[in-house]
């Protein structure tokens, strides 16, 4: 059968969408299924491929994906217990980046603290 054709790009939330679609549709035994229009359309992100790889490889490898979860997830676990799980204290994306950027500096600076001692640390700071 025909394939999906590419016919138009448009910008959404600033993200470039390819479009595609096909007239085949009509003469397609199951069309029902597909669509009730008079076309299949399809629309992706310019950049799907890239998810899609992620994804693959994802599956492929989920003992990967587990290990990074686990790897990531004391960390955010600690932060969250900090600020109450709650929600940030800022609003606006900026004020929030930088809200959560202190959190995870004082986080870095407990466990280096942690490991190295306060002496440790400030000599090496000084240095």
């Amino acid at each position: 059968g025909e394939q999906l054709i590419y016919r138009m790009n448009s910008v959404e939330k600033n993200r470039v969408i390819r479009r595609y679609w096909t007239f085949a549709c009509k003469t397609f035994p199951i069309k029902l299924k597909c669509t009730t229009g008079k076309e299949r359309r399809v629309s992706r992100w310019e950049h799907e491929a890239v998810v899609d790889a992620l994804q693959d490889r994802m599956d492929r490898e989920p003992e990967r994906m587990k290990a990074r979860r686990e790897t990531v997830a004391h960390p955010y676990g600690t932060i969250k217990a900090w600020i109450g799980y709650t929600h940030f204290q800022t609003r606006t994306i900026e004020k929030v980046s930088t809200e959560m950027s202190l959190h995870v500096l004082a986080y870095n600076m407990k466990r280096l603290i942690s490991i190295f001692g306060v002496l440790a640390l400030v000599e090496a700071m000084t240095a």
